[in-house]
């Protein structure tokens, strides 16, 4: 019986509902999923390696005669032991099973068998522990390694991929009379998935996965095209273009070329009738907030009311600190609105915000709740939009009718990855820092110098300065031995302040404490009170202050680029040259040479990029708070020239084609992957 792409995996021979259910767990409930399932590896038996030849310390496939099988050894209960001996010419190979009677009675001795496995040895006596064992006839191949849960085995899984490659009769490409794969030169779908599954060589798998790449990178890019398309249909009042004149005199400093750019981008957006997506990206100090702020005005000026969401109650503070002035000065009424208000204090907000006498309301997630109303939301603002997910987003602006929507980030992003992660929303980038402020040095130290580098602290601390130490740990969990050499902020503030900074004043940050408590110690360092505050990374969007100008982090290899970089940006925000100080005793060349990356550059998003590639995706968005779908086969960092043709082709798709009407079967994998992300 022929098979549809959406069949149900369990009507697959040899599936049943048991093993549907071991499926399930790899997100595989149909035909189409499993051949979506693509080999996370393949083991490379087309040139069986000569046993003299082969490499110790590295995985290879050998070929070799079976000498001999020695008995079963029962070590303990539960554990026996095979040894078998295998020879090449002059070469031995010693080879160890551990629990497999059924592996050894299958072989034969005097037969020719390929191993494959870890070699170890000398170059007359080798070494292989558990190998895989092939026959000599399998030669010549690239065998499939897939992902697996338990109860599931490759075999199993390579089996039933055989099947439903073969009983789905014709396999409608979800491309075909698109001209796609011709235009990007990829294979068709029929070829691309056996070319993955059952490659004649490396060749096929890299143009295989190719097809399968492009296809998974079109329809999230095609989801966020009808998004946007879906926006640019939406049709509000159009704003009347202000002078902002009055806004620019209020500020104590001149806007960068970027700042008045984006602020003119954002503004004619907000002119042009269809609601405003637009995100503002840009490296730390780099004035986003003043962006914010005169769209704010300008909305003001256009009688709409605004809002600013922000991750933390800290942060939100900040800007109400910061805002709450100069706007106030400019006739606006500006609340915060934060989980931690008293009921009352909450009630006669909400009320005067549903009233229209506020007209910028500031807040955390608080600004979510239902009751929670505007009488003329015309803008939304959110703060570190990395930690906020689309429909986030999209629950705020519901705030309004359609109301625009800004988005900031300080944490640069590489093109790459922001074109899918904001890929419903237009980009502007301020890529200029404000006048007068120096790149901040950074040092890369180990423990033996940590003593000179708290005498260069004193220094500054003498001269009236202030300093960061961040640790990666709160406090130490004596359980944990791999947690044992961290530098805890409980433990190292409370041996700091009798130790080396005995005749300083010292001050501790981090994420257990309670929000009064942090904004607390915040205000006392931002008044001067605190000379060196001890920390975790909550100080990576705390307040600015311009009169710290040192940032040393302990344990710097603990931390990804991105968030040293972040860390990094605390200081830096005067006129006085900073530094930050990354202290690691790590011998990884690898992650030094990852450290010293920050040494060179200050430039957020080049460093962003090589974050990317070395520690994908989640370093920017944690437990994927963004709202992203899992990529089954894309890898955002390596992928990103066929990321730039899927979304060229989705956006020429949805200008020719916005219902898909042409590409059923495309429209199909756009609607459920819709519906995965809940748009």
């Amino acid at each position: 019986m022929a098979l549809e792409l959406q069949t149900d995996i369990r009507y697959l021979k040899g599936v049943g509902e048991s093993r549907a259910a071991l499926y399930q767990k790899l997100g595989i409930e149909t035909v189409e999923d499993l051949l979506y399932h693509i080999p996370r590896r393949y083991i490379d038996l087309t040139r069986p390696t000569p046993l003299a030849a082969a490499v110790p310390g590295q995985k290879c496939a050998v070929r070799a005669l079976l000498a001999a099988k020695g008995r079963e050894q029962r070590i303990r209960r539960g554990l026996s032991v095979f040894r078998l001996t295998a020879v090449d010419g002059p070469v031995t190979l010693h080879i160890t099973f551990f629990n497999a009677k059924y592996t050894v009675e299958a072989l034969r001795e005097g037969e020719e068998y390929i191993f494959y496995g870890s070699l170890t040895g000398g170059f007359y006596s080798r070494q292989m522990d558990s190998p895989q064992v092939f026959r000599p006839e399998e030669a010549g191949t690239l065998l499939p390694v897939y992902s697996l849960t338990q109860g599931l085995s490759n075999k199993m899984v390579s089996r039933q991929v055989t099947e439903a490659l073969n009983r789905v009769e014709q396999l409608p490409d979800p491309l075909e009379g698109s001209g796609l794969p011709q235009q990007y030169g990829l294979l068709s779908y029929s070829q691309a998935l056996h070319a993955v599954h059952f490659p004649p060589d490396w060749q096929a798998i890299e143009t295989g996965r190719n097809r399968m790449v492009f296809d998974e990178l079109l329809c999230l890019s095609l989801c966020f095209a009808r998004m946007r398309e879906g926006r640019h249909r939406l049709h509000v009042p159009p704003m009347r273009m202000q002078p902002l004149t009055e806004y620019y005199r209020a500020l104590p400093y001149e806007l960068t070329g970027a700042q008045q750019r984006a602020i003119a981008e954002a503004m004619s957006d907000m002119c042009s009738g269809t609601p405003m997506n637009r995100l503002v990206q840009g490296d730390v100090g780099s004035g986003k907030t003043a962006v914010a702020a005169a769209l704010c005005y300008f909305a003001h000026r256009n009688g709409a009311q605004s809002t600013l969401m922000a991750p933390t109650e800290i942060l939100a503070q900040q800007h109400y600190n910061s805002l709450a002035p100069l706007l106030g000065s400019l006739g606006m009424q500006v609340a915060l609105l934060t989980g931690s208000l008293s009921p009352k204090k909450k009630e006669t907000l909400k009320a005067a915000l549903a009233a229209g006498e506020i007209d910028l309301c500031i807040g955390t997630h608080a600004l979510l709740t239902d009751d929670t109303a505007f009488a003329n939301l015309g803008l939304v603002v959110t703060d570190e939009q990395h930690r906020f997910g689309v429909q986030q987003r999209a629950a705020l602006r519901q705030k309004g009718r359609d109301a625009h929507v800004l988005v900031m980030s300080a944490t640069p992003i590489p093109r790459t990855l922001a074109m899918i992660v904001y890929g419903d929303l237009e980009i502007s980038v301020i890529d200029e820092l404000p006048a007068g402020r120096r790149p901040i040095r950074t040092y890369l130290i180990d423990s033996t110098i940590r003593q000179r580098a708290f005498g260069y602290i004193k220094k500054h601390l003498d001269e009236g300065y202030q300093a960061y130490l961040v640790c990666p740990a709160v406090q130490s969990e004596d359980e944990d031995t791999a947690a044992a050499s961290l530098k805890s902020a409980v433990e190292y503030a409370e041996e700091l302040a009798h130790g080396a900074f005995g005749d300083y004043r010292v001050g501790l940050l981090h994420g257990k404490m309670r929000p009064a408590q942090k904004e607390k110690v915040m205000a006392e360092f931002a008044a001067g009170e605190i000379q060196l505050l001890v920390a975790t990374t909550v100080v990576e969007v705390g307040v600015d202050v311009p009169n710290a100008v040192i940032m040393m982090v302990e344990n710097a290899e603990r931390f990804g680029l991105s968030q040293l970089h972040q860390l990094r940006g605390r200081v830096g925000r005067g006129q006085v040259q900073s530094h930050c100080i990354l202290l690691s005793d790590t011998e990884n060349p690898d992650t030094l040479e990852r450290l010293r990356v920050l040494c060179g550059t200050n430039d957020g998003f080049k460093i962003a990029e090589e974050d990317l590639k070395q520690r994908g995706p989640g370093d920017f968005f944690g437990e994927r708070q963004h709202g992203l779908p899992e990529m089954k086969i894309a890898d955002l960092a390596a992928d990103s020239r066929l990321l730039q043709k899927a979304r060229e082709a989705a956006d020429a798709l949805t200008e020719r084609d916005p219902t898909l009407h042409t590409l059923p079967a495309l429209a199909r994998r756009v609607e459920r992957l819709m519906a995965k992300m809940s748009l």
